[in-house]
């Protein structure tokens, strides 16, 4: 098979390369082999490439946390023999889904409407899975509550921006450019506010002098640092990024006299925590709102492997307006 593979953390476009003619490793019990047809380009997949994630790879290593693909074989159990000749999306494989094939738990494999494109297939897992699990199972935002969001403008803020308006509660949006408010407006923003513009805490005062009790941030540095000092005392916000690549800045007494909540979210490991039948009802969740298009992903490109190098420019280009995929086989 062909598969992209680093054997050294560092800059994605310099430390990845094509091999070709690889062996396909053999299956395990519970386990099912996966050709994949798409997958996209993450911030998280760049961030493991150049080691600055908080799962370190063993190397040599092949990218790709999300995908889809057909299941071709297994290894037996149940559960994998039920996902034999399936198109499917997968999520956190043994192998990297940046390859012809990688092999997955069946487990962490979940069917796909046949009516869907692999394109939105392929980004069945880690946006709009982040964005529900933040929004209504750990915040759990009450109906008419203010939520404050970095990164607004990314394809997580736009779906937890549709997410507010399916079960009405308000947001109020962080954005780096002028040219993406409108945008947002649009698409139901209640709020956008400039991160270039006056303080956050004074932006945030004036348009919810009430307080904003909810927040999630994955910029940390001083916009994360700002976005967390504009919360009402006893807030809860959620960190799942940390795109600045800087710490965050809070002052211990301001943590004590408020009592302000901050909490790590990674998908994976709020995945792990949860049982089989919470699981499936949660994805179930997932497949019906990007039926709806709620959590439905835009797609802005889609290169072939062997033109990674120009997919990983165009996934680190501003405003590339979606999300980059690899085109890996056909169907």
């Amino acid at each position: 098979m062909k598969r992209l593979v680093f054997e050294q953390p560092g800059e994605p476009r310099q430390v990845l390369r094509l091999q070709e003619d690889v062996p396909v490793p053999p299956l395990q019990r519970g386990e099912v082999l996966i050709r994949m047809l798409a997958a996209p380009i993450n911030p998280s997949d760049l961030m493991y490439i150049s080691g600055r994630y908080g799962l370190q790879p063993t190397l040599p290593a092949v990218p790709g946390f999300e995908g889809v693909g057909v299941v071709e074989s297994h290894g037996g159990g149940w559960l994998a023999r039920l996902r034999g000749g399936r198109r499917v999306a997968v999520l956190g494989p043994r192998l990297g889904t940046w390859a012809e094939y990688t092999i997955a738990s069946a487990r962490q494999v979940f069917p796909v409407p046949d009516a869907w494109t692999d394109e939105q297939a392929a980004t069945f897992f880690v946006n709009p899975a982040t964005a529900l699990a933040m929004v209504r199972y750990v915040l759990q935002v009450p109906p008419g509550e203010w939520l404050l969001q970095s990164a607004a403008a990314s394809e997580v803020g736009k779906m937890i921006i549709r997410l507010a308006q399916l079960y009405r509660f308000r947001t109020l949006n962080v954005v780096r450019r002028p040219e993406q408010i409108e945008e947002l407006r649009r698409l139901g923003a209640d709020a956008v506010l400039l991160a270039s513009g006056e303080p956050l805490p004074q932006q945030v005062a004036r348009l919810a002098p009430q307080g904003v009790r909810y927040a999630v941030d994955c910029v940390g540095g001083e916009l994360g640092s700002q976005l967390l000092a504009a919360l009402a005392p006893q807030a809860r916000c959620l960190i799942y990024g940390s795109l600045a690549e800087a710490p965050l800045q809070v002052d211990p007494r301001f943590l004590i006299s408020t009592g302000l909540h901050i909490q790590g979210f990674w998908l994976a490991r709020w995945l792990r925590q949860q049982n089989v039948l919470r699981l499936l009802r949660f994805f179930r969740s997932v497949r019906q709102l990007i039926q709806r298009g709620i959590l439905q992903s835009a797609i802005a490109a889609v290169y072939p492997l062997e033109q990674f190098r120009d997919a990983l420019d165009h996934a680190q280009r501003p405003g590339k307006g979606g999300k980059i995929l690899l085109r890996i086989t056909s169907r």
